[in-house]
């Protein structure tokens, strides 16, 4: 689990409770559908002792059975994951933002404004087929070696495409808000995914020209010939 506080990723320690709400009678004692129940679950970050607290609501379908839901967290009300660098585009950082917001609430609709985000990034950097996973196809089979992506951004975008159903229900251009059914921590892994790319495409490439920057004015200070360029292939 990661922080909502400081953003390490701690093994949680859950302290679990439930309680009821009064509820009309029922027809019979047999008759369970409309006992509901709630649970919460408080977990203390290891690193900065950031208190979290979860909600799980259920309700009985039927006499034995039940129906649960996930665990929501109620507090904070605040994204899991760090802003998005300065470095990403407005529209791109926005849509990363609200996705991050809603994890905790909906990892459905998070998942879906991560996919959103993540075709704007690859369509920006030329993979324009209108059918995300085409996107993410074209993106793994780069022969360029100068836009290939590294190995380990490489297995995770190609594990996101397999989340709720993501290769039986494509999404293109008209369905990129479509909602499938997804996990809270694959919701989790898009965001971190997004976060790998923002700093690839985004983030190394400022800071490397900066660096190269700071040189050629140490050079050019010392009176020194400038660095000479690399020709990649």
């Amino acid at each position: 689990m990661k922080c909502s506080y400081c953003f390490t990723d701690f093994h949680p320690d859950a302290v679990d409770g439930s309680f009821e709400f009064a509820r009309p009678p029922r027809p019979s004692k047999e008759d369970k559908s409309s006992n509901n129940y709630w649970k919460w679950r408080t977990y203390v970050c290891a690193a900065c002792f950031g208190p979290h607290i979860l909600l799980e609501v259920g309700q009985f379908t039927g006499p034995g059975t039940k129906k649960i839901s996930l665990y929501r967290q109620i507090h904070p009300l605040v994204g899991a994951f760090q802003q998005a660098p300065p470095e990403v585009p407005l529209e791109m950082a926005a849509d990363y933002a609200e996705a991050n917001d809603v994890l905790s609430v909906s990892p459905k609709a998070s998942a879906a404004l991560s996919r959103r985000c993540l075709q704007a990034i690859l369509s920006n950097q030329g993979y324009v087929a209108k059918d995300l996973v085409k996107q993410v196809e074209a993106v793994l089979s780069e022969t360029d070696t100068t836009k290939s992506l590294p190995v380990s951004i490489q297995t995770n975008i190609d594990a996101i495409r397999n989340f709720g159903n993501f290769s039986a229900h494509p999404i293109t251009d008209l369905t990129t808000l479509q909602i499938v059914g997804v996990e809270h921590c694959e919701a989790e892994w898009c965001l971190q995914l997004l976060l790998d790319l923002f700093e690839h495409y985004y983030v190394a490439p400022v800071r490397a020209a900066e660096r190269r920057q700071s040189l050629a004015t140490k050079l050019a200070a010392a009176g020194k010939p400038p660095m000479k360029s690399i020709r990649l292939p």
